[in-house]
């Protein structure tokens, strides 16, 4: 039956509330966003870009996300046919659908990326391993949504970073009328992706000579009223970062242990747990926990505090916490979306959204 008339106009109007995505990468981050993406009623994914046939192409075929090549090289695009798969064309294909781009491409390649999206008239979000410079502004949920609405690009931190304004953030905007906090943390970073072959150490400890690391210097990007220095060592493991974070207070500030613990109980993607009671001590046991709760590819978007790791004492905190660097900053790309296309103003609003789309789309609600 033919529609017209005020039905057909409603019905343009909710597709223009749809955003519609691109994901240029579609590897480690870029498989995860894309998921994240199409969790969303307000959101769809127009496109995931490889720069080759490859097996990541099963999975995107798999769930339905068309594919476009990286390059708008004939050769390149006619390679994926020619392997049996179906290419929708090169990245200017894709740009030409989206209304906002998110770049999971490698580090390194983003000033040429970011000059094909402002060519192409459409907004763009980048991840960590490019640098703040790049864009201009950062991107963190709890941080600094607002700063963001209506921008035509950003850089979303990276997972350490992440992490670090999850807990540091609450605690900055409890004592911001008594000066502030100052930080000092050591990342104890994992050494590589679990499927990363390429890198190491395999049988050593590797300090970052360069002092202090990005890490705390990143983070001020979204949050310069804190005060911090950060220094880094690379471990051999796949699972997870941890943080030894020491977080000086003013005085006068009015926490105790306990205070701090039910601020993190109720901030946003931040997960405490008791390691003695639950016997969750190690990163290890924190992945199989994310595992057994059912969570895609063992993924884990909170930032992970042991309660019993926390202590305060006089005007000096100290805690640890264990980051899921594959996962972490999934949901905060979505948030940003929201952000840049000022969809949503709110970002505890956004964040509330995103993560019961996700559970919902995973099963889990």
């Amino acid at each position: 039956m033919f529609m017209g008339g005020p039905q057909k106009q409603l019905n343009e109007e909710v597709r223009r509330m749809v955003t519609r995505v691109g994901i240029n990468g579609y590897g480690t981050i870029g498989k995860r966003v894309a998921d994240a993406v199409a969790a969303q009623s307000d959101m769809e994914v127009v496109g995931v870009t490889k720069t080759g046939p490859s097996f990541g192409c099963d999975l995107a075929v798999r769930k339905g996300y068309p594919l476009f090549c990286t390059f708008d090289d004939a050769g390149k695009i006619a390679a994926f046919s020619e392997s049996g798969y179906q290419c929708n064309g090169g990245l200017s294909d894709l740009l030409a659908g989206c209304d906002i781009i998110i770049d999971c491409s490698p580090g390194k390649v983003g000033a040429e990326n970011l000059a094909k999206y402002m060519a192409a008239g459409v907004k763009s979000i980048f991840q960590g391993g490019e640098k703040h410079d790049l864009t201009g502004r950062s991107y963190s949920s709890s941080a600094n949504h607002s700063e963001n609405l209506g921008v035509d690009c950003t850089r979303v931190v990276s997972c350490n970073t992440t992490g670090l304004s999850r807990t540091l953030v609450p605690l900055q905007e409890h004592c911001a009328d008594r000066g502030g906090i100052s930080v000092n943390c050591v990342m104890i970073r994992r050494a590589a992706d679990p499927g990363d072959s390429s890198k190491g150490p395999i049988n050593a400890i590797k300090p970052v000579l360069k002092v202090p690391s990005h890490h705390g210097p990143d983070l001020m990007t979204v949050s310069p009223e804190i005060d911090i220095t950060s220094l880094a060592v690379a471990v051999p493991t796949t699972i997870m970062h941890v943080h030894a974070i020491t977080v000086n207070l003013p005085a006068g500030h009015g926490l105790d242990t306990e205070k701090v613990i039910a601020m993190w109980d109720s901030a946003a993607r931040v997960l405490v747990m008791n390691g003695a009671d639950t016997r969750i001590t190690t990163t290890a046991e924190v992945m199989e926990l994310a595992r057994d709760i059912g969570r895609t590819w063992g993924d884990l978007h909170e930032i992970f505090v042991w309660e019993d790791g926390v202590s305060l004492q006089s005007d000096t905190l100290y805690y640890f916490q264990a980051i899921h660097q594959e996962s972490d900053v999934i949901p905060e790309n979505v948030d940003a979306i929201r952000a840049l296309m000022s969809s949503e103003a709110d970002w505890r609003a956004s964040v509330d959204r995103t993560d019961a789309a996700i559970a919902q789309f995973n099963g889990l609600s």
